[in-house]
């Protein structure tokens, strides 16, 4: 799945517009790497999302696309 799909699947962004700009602003890293939207996501992928001066970073768990809003949560896991 892409990156831009998944962020706004998993609910970590809210509209997959706003997470293809993350990508293409450079706020997202795969691996440590900056990606841009098209950037496919597989599970065991560590993910950073950079919101200003905070950052998230997660593990990408399930890359299944018919989630539900109560079962988004499952998709990752939150890194300390």
């Amino acid at each position: 799945m892409r990156i831009d799909k998944f962020l706004k699947v998993s609910r970590v962004i809210k509209r997959r517009t706003v997470a293809a700009e993350a990508c293409s602003g450079g706020r997202i890293e795969i691996n440590g790497k900056t990606v841009k939207p098209a950037k496919e996501v597989k599970p065991g992928d560590i993910v950073t999302v950079s919101f200003g001066n905070d950052s998230l970073t997660f593990e990408v768990l399930n890359v299944d696309e018919k989630q539900t809003k109560r079962s988004a949560c499952e998709m990752y896991r939150i890194m300390p």
